[in-house]
């Protein structure tokens, strides 16, 4: 087990759709620093647990920390959970990015202008210094010289890299990808996997559900396999692949030998 400080603790944390319930009692540690990715099969609930930590979504029970602030509810000492004020649930988020499958840039605006825009309307920076610190972020995903370009003149992984930018620009202390190749074709995919690869060898926090078995692998320092909204494995890569292995993450892997899979299968 890391003995990394947390930067999100997370405390039996249910969520609900009406009667459906989705996430049953998840407790993770996301270390500083590190990367954790979040693995499972489609609807083991990776990212409906990955929009609870960015309270994109509310969870039904229990409690998230991030740096030891709750976020959204904080647990009483009589057991009730209380909604905290929107201004700290406000200071909370900020530290956190989030970059989507879908990249979900402002066709009419630049990649600059993308990655600037929330910089002048959200943190009120002058238009130079956004410009400033977008450039920086540009040049950091290797998208300088397309800084002018607008969405449809880029490929899907350069429109992912502004994403990306755009949510570094922000300063977040951790940053969540919620399966961030999946619409891509596998040429463009590793130049995103790069920069996301780079991020985490510069000590970026990061959690990141992804089919990308061999990247989760690799570049993960943790791994949690999600089925059915529990979390059945949660150690170092080494622990989860190479240990005793659980029949259900055997199975799963067999499923995606073509994803970078193959050299986690050994025989039994």
């Amino acid at each position: 087990m890391t003995t990394a400080p947390s930067a999100v603790s997370i405390r039996n944390l249910s969520k609900t759709f009406g009667k459906t319930e989705v996430l049953h009692g998840i407790s993770l540690e996301i270390p500083r620093g590190r990367t954790t990715s979040l693995i499972g099969p489609s609807g083991s609930g990776k990212s409906t647990l990955l929009r609870c930590i960015a309270f994109l979504e509310e969870a039904t029970t229990g409690t998230i920390l991030v740096n030891g602030q709750p976020l959204g509810f904080e647990e009483q000492p009589d057991g009730r959970r209380v909604r905290l004020p929107a201004q700290r649930i406000r200071q909370v988020r900020s530290g956190i990015g989030m970059v989507f499958q879908q990249f979900n840039l402002w066709p009419h605006m630049t990649a600059l202008g993308n990655v600037t825009e929330a910089l002048v309307t959200v943190r009120r920076l002058s238009r130079a210094e956004a410009e400033e610190r977008g450039m920086a972020q540009l040049r950091h995903v290797g998208l300088a010289e397309r800084s002018h370009h607008y969405p449809s003149e880029l490929s899907g992984g350069q429109q992912q890299r502004v994403a990306i930018a755009r949510a570094l620009a922000l300063e977040p202390e951790l940053l969540l990808f919620d399966e961030p190749t999946a619409s891509l074709d596998p040429e463009l995919t590793g130049e995103v996997l790069n920069v996301m690869r780079d991020l985490g060898a510069e000590g970026m926090t990061m959690v990141v559900v992804t089919h990308e078995i061999g990247f989760a692998a690799t570049v993960g320092h943790r791994i949690a396999f999600l089925d059915h909204g529990r979390i059945l494995l949660d150690g170092t890569p080494q622990e989860v692949f190479d240990g005793p292995r659980h029949p259900r993450l055997t199975q799963f892997l067999e499923t995606y030998l073509d994803r970078g899979a193959a050299m986690l299968v050994k025989p039994s």
